[in-house]
């Protein structure tokens, strides 16, 4: 565990987490050198004036024939405000912590680009987990260190004593937990990624991506940021509340490093008819109806879960804490052909590292459930 003198103890610390003894370092010790004064690009919306007559974007004097609504000419806003007191009181959290972008895979990317120095610093993945990872990174010339989930009798487990070593042995600045993790539906012990994080404070930042939290029921890793300045969590909108084709998601973190992944964002991130989508999404009457469909689905995930352990020519079924459902087969090829002749179109895992026999089925309706616990009722129980 990295050591904090007494002189510098205070120093960014919030007056809670002094008094508790949880001072943790500034994160943007942890950004490239490079881009530590670096002030991005100063687009026409940067600055916050008023106006009535805009001519300072060079867009269109007229509206698109298309554009009924006579909106689409102008530029959007950088960082909604609506959206980020949205996104922060649903993540609970202050909107300076939050940024939002294009999904999660922008924040992924950010953060890689952010704190990683092309051909030197390396991430930390925990696999069998999701892809974006390894993508950004390989794709900014960032090393990848694997340290495999854990198979266990209760399913997937994380070693977080190894990832810590290995974060140490490799230099890594940033290392991705995926919680509840995809593929592997496994919701990670807050302890154990408070004690991560305070084990690499100062060395590394501990991204937990949460797009599956809402179906988890766990206490989310927004919680520890009072204490734990080097923990960055992922959110999206495009699970749980339907809004995938809208790609808005969000980092939580400090703000100090919050206003560093700004500046390293394109300059209009988010199109203004998701925007305004969005904003609707997360009023009073949508919260509450997408909270009645989460029950649903964690309710069919146990009862699809309960059933499909049963059925012939399967072999495990893993607990989630997730929409999904990660399921062995005796014969996974046979399964996959099987559901896709009903029409159901489920992802083939047998590349991903130790799932050489695996699909993952998403939890769909009660009639879809049912549509594929009766299609996979037909598989030989040998394999």
């Amino acid at each position: 565990m990295s050591s904090i003198s007494s002189s510098d103890a205070t120093v960014g610390a919030s007056p809670v987490a002094a008094a508790a003894g949880l001072v943790s370092s500034d994160p943007l010790a942890l950004v490239r050198e490079d881009l530590r004064g670096f002030a991005g690009y100063r687009s026409a919306r940067t600055d916050k004036v008023e106006g009535s007559v805009w001519l300072n974007a060079n867009e269109s004097a007229w509206a698109n024939e298309a554009d009924t609504g006579c909106a689409a000419r102008r530029y959007p806003q950088p960082q909604p405000a609506a959206l980020r007191q949205a996104l922060a009181d649903l993540y609970g959290c202050a909107t300076g912590q939050l940024l939002v972008g294009r999904g999660s895979d922008e924040p992924i990317d950010l953060l890689i680009r952010a704190l990683c120095r092309p051909g030197g610093d390396a991430i930390v993945v925990t696999p069998p987990t999701f892809g974006m990872y390894a993508v950004c990174a390989r794709l900014h010339g960032t090393p990848v260190v694997d340290v495999p989930l854990v198979d266990t009798a209760e399913g997937f487990t994380c070693d977080f004593r190894a990832a810590e070593r290995a974060a140490r042995e490799t230099g890594a600045r940033i290392v991705f937990l995926c919680s509840p993790g995809n593929p592997s539906g496994t919701a990670l012990p807050s302890t154990e990624i408070a004690a991560l994080a305070r084990a690499l404070d100062g060395r590394a930042l501990v991204v937990v991506d949460e797009a599956y939290q809402e179906y988890a029921g766990t206490p989310s890793a927004v919680t520890l940021l009072e204490a734990h300045r080097n923990v960055a969590v992922l959110r999206t909108l495009s699970k749980a509340h339907a809004l995938a084709a809208a790609r808005i998601g969000a980092v939580i973190a400090d703000p100090a490093l919050i206003e560093v992944l700004q500046r390293c964002q394109a300059p209009y991130p988010l199109p203004q008819p998701s925007v305004e989508l969005a904003c609707r999404a997360l009023a009073p009457q949508a919260r509450a109806e997408t909270a009645r469909r989460i029950d649903i689905t964690r309710a069919e995930r146990d009862r699809l879960a309960g059933l499909l352990a049963r059925a012939p020519g399967v072999r495990c079924v893993y607990p989630s804490s997730a929409n999904f459902l990660l399921i062995r087969f005796n014969d996974p090829r046979a399964a996959y052909a099987r559901l896709l002749a009903a029409g159901i179109v489920a992802r083939d895992m047998r590349q991903a590292p130790g799932l050489g026999d695996a699909l993952r089925i998403s939890l769909g309706t009660p009639v879809q459930n049912d549509a594929v616990l009766a299609t996979l009722a037909g598989l030989e129980a040998a394999a």
